[in-house]
């Protein structure tokens, strides 16, 4: 997202003994938890915060496309365990491993979730939420963006957290871009947010709890699986 209002917008042997292990794990796997976030391989992996509790899951469609689905997962005893589901979009051209300012491409990536804001008053986030019209997108944009920011959550990607999603702060400089944000979805692609429902948005802002130290992890299916 442009910073104008605004700070913006994954044998051998015989049979083997059954010592009651791998029967929990089949009963848990069944029971719909699993070991590792699914669709994410060992790279984007080895990135999710051993204190992560809570992970957003994007799941985009394409590298080059701009539909997603973004799934949310909460760590229990078992496993991982998929909590919610929604469709998304994310930049209209799709995604980057090397975003820059107007590519619109969603950067590939794992990052923080740590702060909240929108138009609309707080609907019992979790997170820090700043209230503000601020957010309200230019005039100018097109009539279908005009509800976009009225919920938001900033993704921690060259931004300094715990600030308002509004801080046009860009600490690796403002040609890698910023403003990525979870925000209210218009129909189709975004200039590198990620959007999703307001119902969807509202769940989410009611759901994140710093205390669980949420992350996104964020890709189109073959960045992510690699």
């Amino acid at each position: 997202m442009g910073l104008v209002l605004l700070a913006g917008c994954g044998a051998g042997g015989g049979p083997a003994k059954d010592d009651g292990k791998d029967r929990g794990g089949r009963a848990a796997e069944a029971a719909g938890y699993t070991k590792n976030i699914p669709g994410v391989g060992a790279k984007l992996r080895s990135r999710i915060p051993g204190d992560a509790q809570q992970v957003v899951a994007v799941y985009g469609k394409g590298a080059d496309a701009p539909d997603a689905t973004l799934a949310l997962y909460t760590k229990a005893p078992k496993g991982w365990e998929r909590t919610a589901t929604w469709p998304a979009h994310n930049g209209r051209k799709g995604w980057t491993t090397d975003h820059h300012e107007d590519d619109l491409r969603s950067p590939v990536g794992v990052f923080g979730l740590s702060d909240a804001g929108g138009v609309l008053p707080d609907p019992g986030a979790k997170l820090p939420y700043t209230h503000s019209s601020a957010f309200t997108p230019p005039a100018y944009w097109e009539k279908k963006t005009r509800h976009d920011f009225d919920h938001v959550i900033a993704i921690d990607y060259n931004r300094v957290k715990g600030t308002t999603p509004l801080d046009p702060t860009r600490p690796r400089g403002k040609k890698k871009g910023g403003g990525i944000w979870l925000h209210l979805d218009h129909g189709d692609g975004t200039s590198g947010c990620v959007s999703i429902s307001k119902a969807g948005m509202v769940s989410l802002l009611r759901t994140l709890d710093p205390r669980l130290h949420p992350v996104v992890v964020m890709g189109d299916t073959a960045h992510l699986a690699a």
